[in-house]
């Protein structure tokens, strides 16, 4: 495949980039069609995003996190899929579901191969005369630092948001000081079973910058960490104040481990274990000795912290792709089409209309932008919705146009997406009495005094 001579379009394969849950997915529908996939992972195993994440759960249950194409890929493997009723964590979603359908793929997915450029065959995004007829050139980089260029007849895109996390600056930008202070600064929710991370927090005092789940479940592990070691305390910095929405769809929402994570978060705050501060927007993070302050508009200074979460969200690398003509929206960099359907100004993700190629299409042909990355910096995205994604794009590819365009994806409506839930067990509906399914177990965390907010917008 390492050739300057460039075979028939259609006898080339369709480079997946990522073997995460959607760029596997997306391999499992070309090779249902007859089409032959190549899945790039820059990581050594199939999730290595999701691996990151190994300690927290999702708030969708297995049900809603496994593919039918994949699964009749998986079932002449002797593969028995775990409980559909209950709840994955990120580690059991990689080991027990995306390594055994990586390894089906065989050596149709490459790991240690980093996408560094996609572009068309001998021309750059410039150039017209004969574009759409040539295949696509995709350099990559493997771990041992040899360079190569792979042609392809499609490009599929699902390498995901995950190594670009938002900044704590609130104009989008780092804020001043946040890269010098990078060794108190994480970008991810902690896993406080390790015991050196949990030393990190236990007694300490910890901001969490974020709304979203993420910020949700950090919050209830860092008061759930306080009832154990005195001196442990979270101070939410939010954007906005605190309103009817912002700890979600609660017990009336139809994902009822995302509903039960912001009921957790706001018995954080309710029991003095977080406290929270509205209509704060960093600007500058100072050093005041082995602490850190945060500093808003108009010089509004908190108190000193010891450690900062920020939970701000993520933003797709677009910087591989310069030489593509893509159409995304100047706001989200999500595809044109698909933008006004996930504004997170309008949508929760149930109300997003299930969409595939044809609002994933670009200027560009054949290529696709899917998963997390097609939402650019929503916030609202769903598994589900990836898998709809591509099977509708791989129709496309395949050439069965009224596949493509028929939907078969019905999502739950009410509350917020992006992020997951807590990595503990779940009771009972009657335990819980939180209507029809499984929610936390510990639904008031610690003791205290209600926190008053500071500020507001």
């Amino acid at each position: 495949m390492l050739t300057d001579s460039v075979p028939t379009t259609d006898q080339l394969p369709v480079v997946v980039i990522g073997a995460g849950p959607i760029g596997l997915t997306a391999a499992a529908h070309l090779v249902e069609r007859g089409l032959e996939p190549l899945v790039l992972e820059a990581g050594p195993a199939a999730g290595a995003a999701v691996r990151e994440w190994s300690h927290v759960r999702l708030f969708s249950t297995w049900s809603e996190v496994i593919d039918p194409a994949a699964e009749k890929l998986l079932a002449p493997t002797g593969w028995v899929g775990p409980d559909a009723s209950t709840y994955p964590t990120g580690g059991d979603w990689a080991e027990r579901y995306l390594q055994p359908l990586a390894d089906v793929l065989g050596d149709k997915v490459r790991y240690g191969t980093a996408v560094t450029g996609v572009a068309r065959a001998g021309r750059d995004r410039i150039v017209d005369a004969g574009r759409d007829e040539q295949p696509f050139t995709v350099h990559v980089q493997t771990t041992d630092g040899r360079e190569e260029r792979l042609t392809a007849r499609a490009v599929i895109d699902a390498s995901g948001t995950w190594t670009t996390p938002s900044p704590m600056g609130a104009d989008g930008l780092p804020a001043l000081g946040e890269k010098a202070a990078a060794d108190r600064i994480s970008y991810r929710v902690p896993d406080l079973n390790d015991p050196a991370v949990r030393a990190r927090y236990a007694g300490k005092r910890t901001a969490v910058v974020g709304s979203g789940a993420s910020a949700f479940t950090a919050l209830a592990l860092l008061a759930d960490l306080a009832k154990e070691e005195d001196g442990t305390h979270a101070v939410w910095i939010l954007r906005r104040g605190i309103g009817s929405n912002t700890y979600g769809g609660g017990e009336a929402d139809q994902l009822p481990a995302r509903g039960a994570l912001g009921l957790r978060a706001k018995a954080a705050v309710d029991a003095g274990h977080a406290s929270a501060v509205t209509g704060f927007r960093t600007q500058v993070v100072e050093r005041d000795g082995d602490q850190l302050v945060l500093i808003a508009e108009g010089g509004r200074r908190l108190d000193p912290v010891d450690e900062v979460i920020v939970l701000t969200g993520f933003r797709p690398d677009l910087s591989f792709l310069s030489e593509l003509r893509l159409g995304l929206d100047e706001r989200l960099q999500a595809p044109t089409d698909l933008a006004p359907l996930i504004d997170p100004n309008v949508h929760s993700c149930g109300t997003v209309y299930p969409h595939g190629a044809g609002e994933l299409s670009h200027p560009e042909q054949d290529v696709y932008l899917v998963g997390m990355k097609s939402y650019g910096r929503a916030p609202t995205f769903l598994a589900m919705t990836g898998y709809e994604q591509v099977r509708s794009i791989t129709a496309a590819i395949a050439g069965d146009q009224e596949a493509a365009e028929r939907v078969e994806l019905t999502l739950p409506e009410t509350g917020v997406c992006g992020g997951a839930g807590l990595f503990d067990e779940l009771e009972t509906a009657e335990q819980s009495g939180g209507g029809c399914c499984a929610a936390p177990t510990t639904l008031q965390i610690g003791i205290g005094t209600p926190a008053s907010t500071s500020g507001g917008c």
